[in-house]
């Protein structure tokens, strides 16, 4: 017999072939040109009706084959020989990463005019999505008849039984990254598998001044005039990567209402989620992680002010700072929109009440929102200790995650495959194991700064009291516990952590390493609050999300589609600006008015190289454009393609109305931002005189 649980999930799993598009009074299925779609689920038959496009099964492959993903960021290929497009700031860490005080190639740029100068991003991976596999049978199966706790236990002990199990079919000729994937939270289960690529080079980048402009300022804003890309390339035994699978370039870029499309990898929203999870972001969450990360933009601010290399060992770390504040700050605005959370409110009550109306299944179902408040009500108590302490916020230093990777490893590598920490199992340690062992700058005067400031932020947050904070701080202050600590330490030197990775639980247990010794210390009061947040938050959310999830599913089918997760999406739209309170705005920008704005100073500054051939350049040359695709971050360098599958921009932010789309989609002012194929040709050709890159993209 099924349980309750089960019989939703069976329900769920009938209802994955209903009809497309069902029409229910009051469902809230998709609108406009909303959705980030999964390309198994691609809704081909509402676009041709709308615009007369047709997407056939070979468009999808060949689109989805030649879509990559790299570190938080999106890609595609647009060469035969593995040459990548992606965004400036998706590369912003190798460039980053292969600087030094007399090279600054993040503020300068970087051209390799031939293949052999181009350079290797340590830190870098590129996956290609190959194969996508339904896994929620066996998963319902190996939950069947547990209560919360079990069931989260089982689920993840079989989804790295099914991830190991993939990557060991597939063998080691042609071998495969398999990653399981939650949709719908919790309602469906794929493994998606990759083929990665671990040599990846970079090939260009244009300077800040020019990939940024703007800055801070004029992120998520329109108009914009940012140079905001980059070219890598895929290598693979020494050699570029032989791509069949590539987008050509279309240089003349869209029209103006031109249906369009982004494929990509949308980090994550969160529009399933209940209203009770949204109050919790509102009220706790969000304010929180704002306190701390803007009193923590305000000292790299000031450290940058006190030269030009702490101005230059700052500034990758200042900028990703500067776009999460931005973020978080209008996400938090948008759940204090009264409008749109009433919406919700509403969307809610209506499922809420279609279930209470069925009264065979609503015995059975229970009261999933209210489990759901009741687990918020045991994160809320344990969320401060728990953040400081395992999330890390307490300990933020490079070279102490390191620490805690090294010893938390050495215990999680002795245990059965399945019963390790999902982070740890054989499938997650290659990509370990490379990030401990490559070689990266590390900056000590940097390190001193984040790792003070996070115990002195934990002290304040948790209380001098604390046993945590007492254990630390009862004889020293943070900056002294800071400095000393990573004075004496030695982790900065690969050759020394990979020691402690090949040596295992006997090299941790033998180190002397100060930053070691303190993982060590942490790890037990670190391991029981994830324990208690896993038990008795995480394990009752992802049952009760699951009930409702079926829910869903049987009363809207797949009309819904699933909150991004990192994972490959496709969605809709077109080329267009919107109105501002009145105002039109139009969905293209020029380069002349990018001359115009420019002041000679940063962040609106103009490069040298581009005012030296200013009378060469074509001033009508559209820069950027808007459109009303439904993106989000992670998007970031994704492709936006035509009808022929042609590359007619490339996405890199949104408006300022965009960033409410974590939580709901305004179709009247949501706005995508891409930079046009013309500019790009303009810098390449005149800017850059990069004769080889442009030969190879037919320039």
């Amino acid at each position: 017999m099924f349980s309750g649980r089960d019989t939703l999930m069976r329900k769920l799993l009938v209802s994955l072939v209903a009809a497309l598009l069902l029409t229910v009074t009051g469902v809230p299925h998709a609108q406009a040109d909303e959705g980030m779609w999964t390309y198994d689920n691609f809704p081909s038959a509402l676009v041709q009706q709308k615009y007369g496009v047709k997407i056939d099964q070979a468009w999808l492959d060949k689109v989805r084959l030649a879509t990559v993903r790299l570190s938080g960021c999106t890609a595609s290929f647009i060469s035969p020989d593995g040459l990548i497009l992606t965004n400036h700031h998706c590369s912003a860490q190798c460039l980053a990463e292969i600087s030094d005080a007399q090279h600054d190639t993040l503020r300068d740029g970087f051209l390799a005019q031939q293949r052999g100068e181009e350079k290797s991003c340590p830190s870098q991976l590129a996956d290609v999505l190959v194969g996508m596999e339904d896994i929620s049978s066996k998963i319902v199966a190996a939950i069947k008849g547990k209560d919360d706790k079990a069931a989260n236990d089982a689920r993840k002990k079989t989804l790295t039984q099914l991830e190991s199990a993939c990557e060991q079919a597939a063998g080691k000729k042609n071998p495969l990254k398999c990653q399981s994937v939650q949709l719908y939270q919790g309602g469906q289960y794929f493994l998606y598998k990759y083929k990665r690529y671990n040599d990846v080079r970079l090939v260009f980048a244009p300077e800040q001044a020019i990939a940024a402009f703007g800055g801070d300022p004029d992120n998520f804003q329109f108009p914009r005039w940012c140079l905001d890309m980059s070219v890598l390339r895929a290598y693979e035994d020494g050699k570029p990567v032989k791509t069949a699978n590539f987008l050509k370039v279309n240089w003349q870029g869209p029209a103006e209402k031109e249906p369009v499309f982004v494929t990509g990898h949308p980090g994550s929203t969160d529009r399933l989620l209940t209203v009770a999870q949204l109050k919790q972001l509102r009220d706790l969450d969000l304010p929180t992680w704002l306190l701390r990360a803007s009193e923590l933009r305000g000292r790299y601010i000031q450290y940058g002010k006190t030269g030009a290399e702490p101005l230059r060992v700052i500034s990758d770390p200042l900028n990703g700072l500067e776009n999460s504040i931005k973020v978080r700050r209008k996400q938090l605005d948008a759940l204090h929109d009264d409008a749109m959370l009433t919406e919700k409110i509403k969307q809610e009550k209506q499922l809420r009440d279609r279930i209470a109306g069925d009264t065979s299944t609503a015995a059975t179902t229970g009261d999933p929102w209210g489990e759901i408040e009741k687990a918020l009500a045991v994160e809320r108590g344990i969320a401060m200790p728990y953040t400081f302490i395992e999330a890390g916020a307490g300990f933020n230093s490079q070279l102490y995650r390191y620490a805690k990777a090294l010893v938390r490893s050495a215990t999680e590598r002795a245990k059965p495959n399945d019963e390790r920490l999902r982070e740890f199992t054989d499938g997650a340690l290659p990509l370990l194991q490379r990030q401990l062992t490559t070689q990266v700058p590390v900056y000590p005067d940097r390190e001193v700064l984040t790792l003070s400031f996070g115990f002195e932020r934990m002290r304040e947050w948790l209380g001098p009291d604390h046993p945590m904070v007492r254990a630390l701080l009862k004889t020293e202050s943070p900056d002294g516990l800071a400095a000393r600590l990573l004075r004496d330490t030695k982790l900065a030197d690969p050759a020394v952590r990979r020691q402690l990775w090949e040596g295992g639980a006997a090299a941790i247990a033998a180190s002397g390493d100060p930053l070691i010794k303190l993982a060590l210390q942490v790890d037990p009061e670190a391991r029981a609050l994830r324990k208690r947040y896993e038990d008795e938050v995480e394990a009752p959310v992802d049952s009760a999300s699951e009930k409702i999830a079926a829910w869903r599913y049987t009363v809207y089918g797949t009309s819904v589609y699933p909150d991004a997760t990192f994972t490959l999406r496709l969605n809709f739209g077109t080329v267009q600006g919107w109105n501002e309170s009145g105002t039109p705005v139009p969905a293209f920008t020029q380069l002349a008015t990018a001359f115009e704005r420019s002041t000679g100073a940063d962040p609106f500054r103009m490069p040298e190289s581009w005012l030296k051939v200013k009378s060469q350049l074509d001033m009508t040359t559209p820069f950027n454009f808007s459109t009303n695709n439904d993106i989000v971050g992670g998007n970031s360098g994704s492709p936006l393609i035509n009808a022929q599958g042609e590359i007619v921009g490339l996405m890199f932010d949104g408006n300022i109305h965009s960033i409410s789309g974590s939580y709901w989609f305004d179709t009247a002012k949501n706005r995508a931002v891409a930079v046009h194929p013309r500019i790009i040709r303009e810098a390449l050709t005149k800017v850059y005189s990069a004769s080889t890159l442009s030969k190879e993209l037919g320039l």
